[in-house]
């Protein structure tokens, strides 16, 4: 990717719905140079979709948070399918560092997010866990599902 594709893919992520003329003007190419490079960009698997971001509170899921876990051993691969199991868990991650796994959750209530945890922390394996809430959202480039 060169300096113009981040440059387009950037203006994408502000607004994705942009139309190729008004995306040309603001890049300084042509209309022409502007689509064979989004569908380069697709075509590559750089750009997998366009999307709508919702604000947080729009959705099902009002109660976010993000639960770093440590594991014991090699459960790794077990804990990840355990979790996976889990439909408030919306985003896994393997990290370094003190804690393993970075996993995003949501639910609709505080109860049902204290109860997800509980089940979270009886997975065995797991051998300890730290989970902060997530208050606001002021800009994101992923949507809520």
């Amino acid at each position: 990717m060169d300096d113009l594709d981040h440059k387009l893919i950037t203006l994408l992520r502000h607004d994705a719905r942009r139309s190729v003329s008004d995306l040309a003007v603001d890049l300084g190419v042509s209309r022409a140079t502007v689509k064979a490079r989004m569908e380069r960009l697709e075509r590559s698997g750089d750009i997998v979709g366009y999307t709508v971001i919702l604000r947080a509170d729009a959705v099902d899921q009002r109660i976010r948070g993000i639960m770093m876990i440590e594991i014991e051993g090699h459960a790794a691969d077990r804990v990840v399918r355990a979790l996976g199991g889990f439909s408030e868990v919306s985003t896994i991650h393997t990290t370094n560092g003190r804690w393993d796994l970075v996993v995003e959750l949501g639910t609709a209530s505080l109860t049902e997010f204290d109860a997800v945890l509980r089940r979270i922390r009886l997975i065995p394996g797991i051998t300890g866990s730290e989970t902060s809430l997530l208050l606001a959202t002021p800009r994101s480039t992923k949507a809520w599902i």
